[in-house]
Parts: C-alpha cells; sequence; structure tokens
C-alpha cells in the first residue's frame, strides 16, 4: 500500500527527539539560571544551522494564554510545556514543521510534524537536525544506554515516533478497546488528540512508539509506519462494513452532521469535533464534496485558542461559539 493511499485515515506523523546537556541538571531539578543557560545554548546552535534565517525564537513568557493554547491545537508545541512556561522557548524553522522546545520535560524536545503517513521522512529530518546540533553542543549520553532522558522509558534513541489517524468506524464498532491491547502487543501505545491522558476528539488517536531503548530510530520509525498502515487497512474494511450492515442509518447521522456544519449558528468545541469527524468521513466516503485536506486545517483553525487568537481578545463560551459557527460555515461554502 502506498503512503499517500493512507490519507485518508492517517492525518499527520510526528517525530520527536529528547536531548538533554551533559553538564546541567535536568529540567525537574533546575533553577531558573540553569533554565536562561539552556535556551542561551540552544538558540545558539541553532544560530549556526545551514538554515538558521529560517528559525524564529519564541518565549512562552512573551506570550497570552490564548497564544500558547493555539500552538498546542497546531501541536507546534506539546502541552507539557504549557507547565514550564515561565522558563520554556521554542525555534521554529521550516514553515513550523521543526519545532524544538527548550525546558520542556527534557532540555530539548525537537520535533518534526509532517501531514500524511510520512513518518520516516520526519524522522530523517528529524536525525539531520539533530546531528547538525550535535556537533555543537554535549549531550547527555551513555556508551551502552544512549541518549539520557528525564524518563527512562526515553532513554536510548530518545525518539519518539507517532502518527494521527482518524477512526471513526473502528470507534463506532467499539473496536478500539481490541486495538488498544494488539498496539500494546507490538511495543506502542495509542493515545488520543493530544498524546498522553488526552481524550479521542474527534475519534482521532496517535500511536507510537513506547520505549526507545535497544531499537533504533529507524527501527521505530518503521514499526509506527507498519501499524499505522495496519490500522488504516482496518479502518477501511470497517467502514465498509458500516455501509454493508445499514447504508441508510450511517448517511443519516453523517449528513446530519453536514447539515449542522453547514447552516448551526452556535457550535460548541466538542459538538464541532464530531461532527467534523463525521464529515471528514462522508467526504472519504465519496457522500459530500469536500476538500479533506481544507477540512483537516479546519480541525485547528476552529478549536478555542485559534478562535480567539484571530479575535485577539479573549471571549465567552457563547460568543465563540458563535463565531465558531460562522467561521465553519464560511470554510465549508456556506453562508
Amino acid at each position: 500500500m502506498s503512503e499517500r493511499m493512507a490519507d485518508d485515515v492517517v492525518l499527520s506523523s510526528r517525530v520527536r527527539l529528547a536531548r538533554n546537556y551533559k553538564d546541567i541538571p535536568f529540567p525537574s531539578m533546575m533553577n531558573d539560571v540553569w533554565a536562561s543557560e539552556t535556551i542561551r545554548r540552544t538558540s545558539d546552535a541553532v544560530a549556526t544551522l545551514p538554515d538558521a534565517a529560517g528559525y524564529s525564537f519564541v518565549r512562552l513568557a512573551n506570550l497570552s494564554k490564548i497564544q500558547r493554547q493555539e500552538m498546542v491545537e497546531r501541536h507546534i508545541i506539546s502541552r507539557d510545556l504549557l507547565r514550564s512556561a515561565d522558563v520554556a522557548a521554542v525555534l521554529l524553522g521550516r514553515e513550523n514543521t521543526v519545532s524544538i522546545m527548550v525546558n520542556e520535560e527534557d532540555h530539548i524536545r525537537l520535533q518534526v510534524l509532517l501531514p500524511g503517513a510520512e513518518v520516516e521522512q520526519a524522522a530523517q529530518i528529524a536525525r539531520e537536525v539533530d546531528d547538525a546540533l550535535e556537533t555543537r553542543v554535549d549531550y547527555a549520553f551513555d556508551d551502552q544506554l544512549g541518549y539520557l532522558t528525564a524518563c527512562p522509558t526515553n532513554t536510548g534513541s530518545g525518539m519518539r515516533a507517532s502518527q494521527m489517524l482518524h477512526l471513526p468506524a473502528l470507534t463506532m464498532q467499539h473496536q478500539m478497546g481490541a486495538v488498544g491491547q494488539a498496539v500494546d502487543k507490538l511495543g506502542l501505545t495509542i493515545r488520543g488528540l493530544y498524546g498522553e491522558g488526552s481524550e479521542a476528539g474527534g475519534d482521532l488517536y496517535q500511536i507510537s512508539n513506547q520505549v526507545t531503548l535497544g531499537r533504533t530510530e529507524a527501527e521505530l520509525a518503521q514499526a509506527v509506519r507498519e501499524t499505522g498502515n495496519q490500522l488504516a487497512d482496518m479502518e477501511r474494511r470497517a467502514r465498509k462494513m458500516l455501509l454493508v450492515k445499514d447504508r441508510a442509518g450511517l448517511e443519516d447521522r453523517l449528513m446530519r452532521s453536514v447539515g449542522v456544519m453547514l447552516y448551526a449558528r452556535r457550535l460548541g468545541e466538542k459538538e464541532f469535533m464530531q461532527r467534523w469527524s463525521d464529515v471528514r468521513l462522508a467526504g472519504s466516503l465519496g457522500l459530500v464534496q469536500v476538500d479533506v485536506q481544507a477540512l483537516d486545517q479546519l480541525l485547528h483553525s476552529a478549536q478555542n485558542g485559534s478562535i480567539s487568537c484571530r479575535a485577539g481578545r479573549e471571549m465567552n463560551a457563547q460568543e465563540r461559539d458563535e463565531v465558531r459557527a460562522q467561521y465553519v460555515r464560511t470554510a465549508l461554502g456556506a453562508h
């Protein structure tokens, strides 16, 4: 199966590398002076990269709450980085495809995020950036264990590879419990939209490797890609089964959501996520003409942080839900 075929199921691929400086305490043990040194050292190293001009430097302390939230919604930064917002920073490069988070759980979390089932390409880009940085800094590294990290499960290559999958049919058929058990046996885990501890809003799930020790970066990326392909095939079979079992019932559910997205005057974030999932499934099944790529962009741009950022201010829930409904109608070509 080609990687392009998976785009109806696989939204994006991400690779994160955890790195720490050998002479600085881990973030959980360091003070503000060490945190500032970590930022200085990382930004100085990035400034020497061949494409340094393409990077922008952002201190989270200089951002508003809604700006930080928007960056999380777009998966540019992690939710964990917000916990240390006062001493955290991020360097963004390659049109936000690469983000280097500083002072998260580890000193550095180098992330590459690409659309579609491109986890091995993401791993390659991450390795290129990491190799370039490593010629300029000294990481905490052990000849037997590999890269040393704050969490033991990241020790080794320090790499977490993941894919974001849209699995509405498997969810409707109550198969996600069995899917989770099967994925676990392969040494991977399945989580919600924003990773560990988050819900699977919009029937979106992340699969990623659980441990990094004893496996190469190439092996981890391959395992995630192959598992993603298997889940994509399972999802497609489940969609066909739903059509065979009760086509009218499925179409009724999906088209009701299409109607809500096109004509609702107030749309809460939770309802939007579920309606979005239904519309995306309807588009994938050919029941409606919709640009799936544009719909995937809408997923992030219609969430609370993005809605408030475009308005340039905090809004109450009712006002935000009305603005979201109007934004969705416009994006889908309605009035």
